[in-house]
């Protein structure tokens, strides 16, 4: 009893985040749910984040460095002066409840519609490799994935500026409290890891460690921004999601690689995603989560299928850090709260994930 007993605590107590106290361990993931209209963060999303701030951290839906990098219909950017305006009144609303959020900086890629990409986007990736699958667009319906543009030198150093420049505006502009690099799930910087979407024959390229350069650089050059203690960043190992490689012959030594020098440069945690559950992405294929933390050496947020507090505490035992909660949260805003009490958990209804308007966002 004393064991568990311990346990609760430490997930319902504070944690220190680097600089930061967060009131609990418990994260909410980032979660796409496309409702910025003209990619601008709004006022409805500013009441659906601070309705759900009982987490101790928030991480933001993905949200685009530049035009380039938005794919998806209706979802923010963090590049221009109305978005800025728009995440510091969710960012306002989620410090009202005492709660701290990192806003997900998401560049998708080559998993992309011309027709959500906004004037003067252009949709690159790595290498010029079609993904396979559909995009949905507000004006055609579900469209075919285009062929990207194969990044230049220059446009590989204008894209790490662009996150760079986001990050800055989002912490002092915005007064977010920090910044999650998206590099899982298929989208850009995960494009450059892995090699199905990566087959470029130059310095970012061929081996794990030319195809880690890349991220390895941005989450640099947005340390030097912001410094390195608002930085996380998420990752994917074996994941599946928007036709990259879910296991191939240097994996392990990939982000073994990848921890060790996330490490050096000492950033605030890596997010590790799980979605071999529910999600029905492919079972890990080693301990590759605990492989990332013996190398890493500080916050690991990792979770999947976390439904109740004994779900919560699963994670804790593990010895990972921080709990990070997904669908569960669409419909639970008061979460933290369900799980202390053991309340049962609402179902969200998947027909309004990704609809414009209030439904199934925030009328839960």
């Amino acid at each position: 009893m004393e064991s568990i007993f311990k346990n609760d605590i430490s997930i319902f107590e504070p944690y220190q985040l680097k600089q930061l106290q967060l009131k609990n361990r418990i994260v909410m993931a980032p979660l796409t749910r496309c409702r910025a209209i003209n990619n601008i963060p709004n006022e409805l999303m500013a009441e659906y984040y601070g309705q759900r701030s009982g987490a101790g951290l928030i991480i933001s839906e993905g949200t685009s460095p530049s035009a380039n990098g938005i794919g998806y219909a209706r979802i923010p950017g963090a590049y221009s002066p109305a978005q800025i305006q728009g995440w510091k009144h969710v960012a306002n609303s989620v410090h009202n409840n005492g709660s701290k959020m990192f806003v997900q900086l998401m560049h998708c890629g080559r998993i992309a519609a011309e027709e959500n990409v906004p004037n003067g986007g252009v949709v690159l990736a790595p290498s010029a490799v079609k993904a396979s699958g559909e995009m949905y667009t507000d004006a055609k319906g579900n469209v075919p994935f285009v062929t990207p543009k194969a990044m230049t030198p220059i446009e590989l150093e204008q894209t790490q500026n662009e996150f760079a420049e986001s990050a800055k505006m989002l912490i002092e502009q915005a007064e977010m409290d920090g910044i999650e690099l998206h590099a899982a799930n298929g989208y850009l910087l995960d494009q450059f890891l892995n090699p199905r979407s990566n087959v470029r024959e130059d310095q970012y390229g061929g081996s794990f460690k030319n195809r880690a350069r890349f991220v390895l650089e941005t989450v640099k050059k947005v340390v030097k921004v912001i410094g390195e203690e608002r930085v996380g960043i998420r990752l994917s190992p074996y994941g599946a999601m928007n036709d990259v490689s879910h296991n191939y012959d240097d994996l392990i030594e990939l982000y073994a690689y990848l921890a060790r020098e996330l490490r050096v440069i000492g950033i605030a945690y890596i997010h590790i995603a799980d979605h071999s559950g529910s999600m029905g992405a492919p079972d890990f294929s080693s301990d590759i989560k605990n492989t990332i933390k013996l190398n890493f050496e500080d916050t690991i947020i990792t979770g999947g299928d976390v439904t109740s507090k004994e779900d919560a505490l699963d994670v804790v035992r593990q010895n990972y850090d921080l709990v990070y909660v997904g669908r569960p949260y669409i419909s639970n805003p008061d979460l933290v709260q369900k799980l202390e009490t053991g309340q049962p958990l609402q179902e969200p209804n998947a027909d309004l994930f990704y609809t414009p308007g209030k439904e199934g966002y925030t009328d839960y």
